[in-house]
């Protein structure tokens, strides 16, 4: 008998860490982490283990939250979509109630874990919130224009680990924001073109032409361009205590021109296939810029 309740609570204590590892968007929240952990590893002069614990729990609770809201706010849209119909909210598996609690007690708890570190990283968490649910929300069904402002929350993380350990704001986090802020155009828009169909039954206007078509091909490609443009900047010594040694510099260009070769890929074939590996390729690059960066600066 005890074995068998034991049993009921172990699946219920699941059931619940499931569901909120959904409405929060787990896997994407621990990226953030990562890469708020990456700049606080770039901007540090010496690493303190609270401080990436506080930016490690801040952070997650501030995407946590956004997703959770973004979830609450197109819960009826997701439940016409195959890709999101399975959701938390709606399945039915979940109250409107229980997720707004939720968003509202990590938007909270993130905040002010995030203040503790410093009142500017706070204001940028805070930001990234704000934008992320009360306009690129909202804009999704409206323009395309949403993946823009889509872009600047999302590029916040990166920036924010440096704020985290500076308590300051130049040109070295506006590079680290403006890396991440050129790489989602690629990776949404990869993402937009697989998901197109999907997209349209919610309403969703996710490519910038608004179809799977030469033009949106080519937009890929010129902020993949752009994107690798930035992400070597470092190496010139324009941005301040953010550097990159020269062989750093060549991986990260190695790097982003086989994501370029995907993205023509894409122009020339224009097929869900070359879309998909667009998209990993990406999220590849993201992770292993990140990783250069970091590394080079404790090697070199």
């Amino acid at each position: 008998m005890k074995s068998a309740v034991g049993s009921v609570k172990s699946n219920s204590l699941s059931f619940v860490l499931s569901e909120f590892k959904e409405i929060t968007k787990a896997k994407l929240a621990v990226s953030v982490v990562f890469s708020s952990i990456a700049g606080y590893f770039l901007g540090a002069t010496k690493l303190d283990i609270v401080s990436i614990a506080l930016l490690a729990f801040g952070g997650y609770c501030m995407v946590g939250a956004s997703n959770a809201y973004n979830q609450i706010i197109e819960k009826d849209l997701d439940a016409i979509m195959k890709r999101t119909k399975n959701r938390p909210l709606p399945s039915g598996r979940m109250s409107v109630r229980t997720a707004l609690t939720i968003a509202i007690l990590m938007t909270l708890l993130g905040v002010v874990t995030l203040y503790i570190l410093n009142p500017k990283t706070a204001m940028f968490g805070a930001i990234s919130i704000f934008l992320y649910t009360s306009v690129y929300t909202p804009l999704k069904t409206k323009t395309p224009l949403s993946v823009f402002v889509g872009a600047i929350p999302g590029a916040i993380p990166f920036m924010l680990g440096w704020v985290a350990a500076t308590n300051d704001f130049g040109i070295e986090p506006g590079t680290l924001f403006m890396v991440q802020f050129f790489w989602q155009f690629p990776h949404f828009w990869a993402l937009g073109w697989m998901l197109d169909e999907d997209y349209r039954k919610g309403g969703f206007k996710m490519l910038p032409t608004g179809k799977k078509d030469a033009g949106t091909a080519l937009q890929i490609i010129l902020y993949t361009i752009w994107m690798i443009v930035i992400s070597i900047m470092p190496v010139f010594g324009f941005t301040g205590r953010l550097h990159l040694s020269i062989p750093a510099a060549v991986v990260v260009l190695m790097a982003g021109l086989v994501m370029l070769v995907f993205a023509f890929r894409l122009y020339e074939k224009r097929d869900n296939g070359a879309a998909r590996r667009l998209m990993l390729a990406s999220v590849t690059y993201i992770s292993l810029i990140q990783i250069v960066y970091v590394l080079d600066k404790f090697i070199s």
